[in-house]
């Protein structure tokens, strides 16, 4: 068995114990109240074993990526899977011929101090986000310090570190041959928006703002990227005397952007979501904004365009332990009117356990993003959820959403994440769907799980 694979005792450990006593005096309470029907009530939460607890889910193996189990992003091609890490500082290549056992083949780093936890691959180009390792360069005492200050007030440890996009040629399996850098003067990348053509939507911190902002790339000549184009939220750019306009405790930066056709859906964290006509992507044209925090508690993360419906799905990223903001949605949105988009529905959030109740942190992180070559649909949804795995969503009537299937992952056995006051809890972070079905699912300490979509 893999170091970092789960085990667990048939005995529970005090704080199971302590847990699943508190669990119970809840629903005692509930049905003192005349709450929910008993059947309908979640039940104690017992142990997950090692595969998980799959419905209309099948598990298929599990990788530690060669001793370096902290994962965020996912990308395929020819067979073989490379994950990001959010920790170790590189990307991890794996062979995939047979997914029942995946064969780490290849470790890349530009060395300590950057973080390459984000990529973007078009057949056997990849785009490859460089930044400062946020995590070891912060002095805050748990997560909550990362998502509510601005990233450029964030770093207090300042180490030597790479920032720009790199881009690689990965056409033979195992290879990184970098073939390109483009430097972004600042805090580094944190994500990219490329499914292949001639633009990249980058979401980089440059030297004088605040945060992350959304720089377009043009890609024509591949070995001499050129940025053309910068668009940030008023107040961003503290060089220009700009006043920041997020309130205390809210943190305005783009985490990424994804287009379809001539329009782009940024996601803005707690600044909400923005629509823009990419028609002439040199000068991105703001057709609307919609921020929904407050009420909600922010955190928007990942926009899925669904042009063919034209709808859209937007996550917003779960960044509090025990649902101390409340629970974080995933909104439908009708976009037949970009200049006014409309929330329909939302994603339903998992109710098989009390995941409030249980360490670390419950509600949404990502979304599958229908990538070229990978599982497409309009109507089956793909998400990660912190605490509560992987949960595939129907969206046919989209404004009645229901789950269809579901994996519960196990909890990690030990700990990667550094910071300070942080539960162990399973953070499952990305997903890649391929066209068979199989799913590729990283999580941020527990390696990666393969599972089959069954439905």
């Amino acid at each position: 068995m893999d170091q970092d694979t789960p085990t667990r005792s048939n005995s529970p450990t005090p704080r199971e114990t302590s847990s699943r006593r508190d669990h119970l005096k809840h629903l005692l309470a509930l049905t003192a109240l005349g709450g929910l029907p008993m059947a309908a009530r979640p039940q104690a939460s017992a142990p997950v074993p090692r595969e998980g607890i799959g419905k209309g889910i099948k598990h298929i193996s599990y990788s530690d990526q060669g001793g370096r189990p902290d994962g965020v992003q996912v990308m395929v091609n020819r067979k073989h899977v490379y994950v990001g890490h959010m920790f170790s500082d590189g990307v991890t290549i794996m062979d995939a011929n047979d997914p029942r056992n995946l064969k780490p083949v290849s470790f890349f780093t530009v060395g300590p101090g950057t973080r390459v936890h984000q990529m973007q691959n078009h057949e056997d180009i990849m785009l490859l986000a460089n930044g400062a390792n946020i995590v070891a360069m912060q002095s805050y005492d748990g997560q909550r310090g990362y998502f509510e200050n601005n990233l450029a007030d964030s770093i207090t440890n300042r180490k030597k570190f790479r920032s720009g996009m790199s881009i690689h040629d990965i056409s033979k399996p195992g290879e990184f041959r970098e073939i390109a850098f483009l430097e972004m003067p600042g805090l580094g990348v944190n994500r990219i928006g490329w499914q292949g053509g001639r633009y990249a939507y980058v979401s980089a911190h440059f030297d004088g703002f605040t945060d992350h902002i959304l720089c377009v790339v043009d890609l024509q000549n591949i070995t001499k990227p050129e940025i053309v184009a910068k668009w940030w939220l008023p107040g961003m750019n503290r060089a220009a005397g700009e006043t920041p306009t997020n309130p205390a405790g809210k943190r305005y930066a783009l985490h990424h952007m994804l287009t379809a056709g001539n329009l782009g859906y940024g996601a803005w964290r707690d600044g909400g979501l923005t629509i823009h006509d990419i028609s002439n992507p040199t000068a991105p044209k703001l057709l609307s904004r919609m921020n929904w925090s407050p009420p909600f508690p922010g955190g928007t993360h990942t926009p899925l365009p669904l042009p063919g419906r034209k709808l859209a799905v937007i996550l917003d990223e779960a960044n509090a332990q025990k649902c101390a903001k409340g629970l974080f949605q995933t909104f439908v949105l009708d976009m037949r009117s970009p200049e006014n988009p409309v929330s329909i529905s939302t994603l339903p959030s998992p109710k098989d356990r009390d995941y409030c109740a249980a360490p670390g942190t419950f509600g949404p992180h990502n979304l599958h993003e229908n990538r070229p070559n990978s599982f497409q649909s309009e109507e089956l949804i793909f998400a990660t959820w912190n605490n509560a795995g992987v949960r595939v969503f129907d969206i046919k009537d989209a404004f009645a959403p229901k789950e269809v299937a579901s994996w519960m992952p196990p909890i990690p056995n030990r700990l990667i994440d550094p910071r300070p006051n942080i539960a162990l809890d399973a953070k499952t972070a990305d997903i890649y769907v391929t066209k068979e079905g199989l799913m590729y699912v990283s999580d941020w300490n527990a390696g990666m799980h393969v599972l089959e979509y069954q439905g």
